[in-house]
């Protein structure tokens, strides 16, 4: 006997959303929560300071902060942009500039200490501000940290705001389902993500 499936409608836009690599108006988006892995790479940012190693050549290592530009300026190098980049994609980036002038560079990046870790909650929670934080946050984390949800808040009508490589995102999220319903994955945000409570 033959079974027919059932797609729930939640279930046919979230398959939908995710092989699409269109980025989706907010006004269509109802998305619960990110099925979006943590990032295995840490992706510098602004006042992140980053160190510059170059084995045999002392006067080209050094230790810089990305400007607020997202870029930093290195010997021989010449400007470069950091911000958005892994340690070893900007290594690698370093070694082809410095290989003009020094024969088999050997280049080492490491992040000394990061910075560039915020998020912003604005909107209907009891302290909006910009929050720094030291590693990755859920959307529920942020708002805690701003001190929870005010009476006019509106949990079910949560905006995340999200700056792609193909431009900005919107991503609606639906605190309250997203609280009540245990089989959600959680909702991680990104550096530079802002949380809008409406």
């Amino acid at each position: 006997m033959r079974r027919e499936v059932s797609w729930k409608p939640t279930v046919v836009m979230t398959i939908l959303l995710l092989a699409s690599p269109v980025v989706v108006p907010a006004a269509d988006i109802k998305v619960l929560a990110s099925t979006t892995p943590p990032e295995s790479e840490y992706r510098m940012g602004t006042e992140d300071v980053i160190e510059v190693f170059v084995w045999k050549e002392p006067e080209l290592s050094t230790t810089v902060t990305i400007r607020p530009d997202g870029r930093i300026s290195l010997p021989l190098a010449s400007e470069l942009e950091a911000s958005g980049k892994t340690a070893a994609e900007l290594q690698a980036e370093i070694t082809v500039r410095l290989s003009k002038y020094v024969v088999q560079p050997l280049v080492n990046v490491m992040v000394k200490q990061v910075n560039s870790l915020k998020i912003s909650v604005l909107g209907e929670v009891r302290r909006p501000d910009v929050y720094r934080i030291k590693n990755r946050v859920t959307v529920l984390d942020a708002i805690a940290m701003a001190g929870g949800f005010t009476d006019l808040a509106r949990p079910n009508k949560v905006i995340v705001l999200r700056n792609t490589a193909t431009g900005p995102q919107r991503i609606r999220v639906n605190i309250k389902q997203l609280v009540d319903d245990d089989r959600i994955a959680p909702f991680f945000l990104r550096t530079l993500d802002t949380v809008y409570v409406q």
